[in-house]
């Protein structure tokens, strides 16, 4: 005996949060950042067989003010570090970003001074994708599982206290760029 019993069939009963949620996960513009192998792999989501059209996503953003999606697909050098930050912190808020590739992830096979060992040592990673290099459909994956990260974002005061939350346990596990380990 609820309000659902009572209203026609076909009506749509909602939250502003989750309508807010959908259309925000309905519409995320990517802004690539192929760095390496991976990057092909990227491509390759793109072709009409893995079709990034199906969720919103047709349009891979060039310049980093118009996307809110960043995927990092390769081995991120100390030298391009800088510029990855720079272009993160030029994204528009919300922002989300992908690890794709162990290289992204943990620095992989490159254990060395030059590359770096985790992109999350730059900016906050959302999404790792494993594998070396991963296929288009683990992308596919990754994104529709950011989609349900997305569609359950908090709003307003809320949103800001969980993104706090989350920035403040990423600092406390990980070593920022050039202090300590």
């Amino acid at each position: 005996m609820g309000l659902e019993e009572k209203l026609p069939s076909g009506f749509l009963l909602s939250t502003v949060e989750q309508a807010a949620g959908w259309a925000r996960s309905s519409s995320v513009w990517p802004a690539t950042f192929g760095l390496a192998c991976c990057a092909i792999e990227m491509m390759a989501a793109g072709d009409p067989r893995h079709d990034f059209s199906r969720w919103g996503m047709e349009r891979a953003s060039a310049t980093p003010r118009q996307a809110d999606l960043m995927i990092v697909a390769g081995r991120v050098s100390q030298k391009m570090a800088p510029v990855l930050r720079q272009i993160y912190d030029q994204m528009t808020e919300p922002k989300w970003v992908i690890a794709m590739g162990v290289c992204a992830s943990s620095g992989g096979m490159f254990n060395n001074y030059a590359v770096v060992q985790g992109v999350d040592h730059i900016v906050p990673v959302d999404i790792y994708l494993p594998g070396c290099p991963p296929r288009p459909e683990m992308l596919l994956d990754a994104i529709l599982k950011l989609h349900d990260k997305i569609q359950n974002t908090k709003l307003g005061p809320q949103r800001q206290k969980q993104i706090a939350e989350l920035e403040e346990a990423k600092r406390r596990r990980l070593p920022l760029l050039g202090q300590g380990a």
